[in-house]
């Protein structure tokens, strides 16, 4: 009988790729092919926002002089999109932020305090990820409005929205679905609000879209440059709707120990101010991330 081996490859390929499909094949380990000290190559990535990335290439560029092999995946999307890639092992390592991530794994956590946050966060997260010092640096969210809007309506906090009718708010579309979307200004500060999805992260489309008054309050990051032009105003947050976040080295797999000292180094030097300078360098001044990553390196001993 004529066997076709073609056809036997083909079938054995099939049945593998089924088997995987079927049992769900995975690799854990963030740490792939040679080099590196002989550790691998470390998966570093970040979300789709322009300060993220820059604290991505802080971690990889640091890894990188320490002797680590990096593969960068940057820009890769919003949390609902790369935390399914951070638990699988494909992400070795990303910077994370505490609050709004513990708020992710559990939609009513409540704290104001940022150390019990943190220590409420690693016993959250899923077997296989750890969580490593968190640094100074935060890069919360925050309700703006003009300043010419809150003259008009004598707002002051974000419960004072409550009186204003047909408010429109913006922001990236996973704002709708988070506990301080709009479902979150109902039921903690009796607010209403229609949604209008702007997908740039508090970028200069929210700001056109706020300014043109196409929507009348926007979430920003509370280390966007843009909120020291003087025509906006962070509504106070009294009831803290909004958990601190501070950045955080969030990894997977078996990350090597000395590369771990190094990612809690940079977070025992980045500061709230370093982020807010790094992200205006980016805004302002156009200066790519590895650049910004560098210059900030040559600042800090974090070898």
């Amino acid at each position: 009988m004529h066997v076709n081996t073609k056809t036997i490859a083909f079938a054995a390929a099939f049945l593998l790729g089924l088997a995987c499909t079927l049992t769900g094949c995975s690799n854990r380990d963030p740490l792939r092919g040679g080099g590196g000290s002989g550790d691998g190559t470390i998966v570093v990535g970040s979300q789709d926002y322009y300060s993220n990335e820059i604290i991505a290439e802080i971690y990889a560029q640091a890894l990188e002089e320490k002797g680590y092999s990096v593969d960068r995946q940057f820009l890769i999307g919003q949390r609902e999109v790369y935390m399914p890639e951070v638990e699988s092992g494909r992400i070795g390592v990303i910077p994370e932020y505490t609050g709004s991530l513990l708020q992710y794994y559990r939609k009513n956590a409540a704290s104001a305090d940022a150390g019990q946050i943190h220590e409420q966060l690693a016993k959250a997260l899923p077997k296989g990820l750890t969580l490593l010092d968190q640094s100074e640096a935060t890069d919360q969210d925050s309700y703006v409005v003009t300043k010419e809007f809150a003259k008009k309506h004598s707002l002051e906090s974000i419960g004072d929205l409550a009186r204003v009718r047909g408010l429109k708010l913006g922001g990236n579309s996973e704002l709708e679905t988070r506990p301080f979307g709009p479902k979150g200004l109902k039921s903690v500060y009796g607010v209403d609000a229609t949604f209008t999805p702007i997908e740039d992260s508090g970028g200069p489309l929210t700001l056109k879209a706020l300014r043109s008054g196409q929507v009348q309050v926007v979430n920003i990051f509370s280390a966007n440059p843009a909120l020291d032009a003087g025509d906006l105003v962070v509504l106070k947050d009294p009831k803290k709707m909004f958990m601190p976040s501070h950045v955080v080295p969030l990894t997977s797999g078996k990350l090597p120990a000395g590369a771990a000292a190094v990612l809690n180094r940079i977070s025992a030097e980045l500061t709230a101010e370093d982020l807010v300078s790094m992200n205006a360098e980016s805004v302002d001044k156009g200066k790519p991330a590895a650049t910004i990553a560098s210059d900030w390196l040559e600042k800090h001993d974090v070898a």
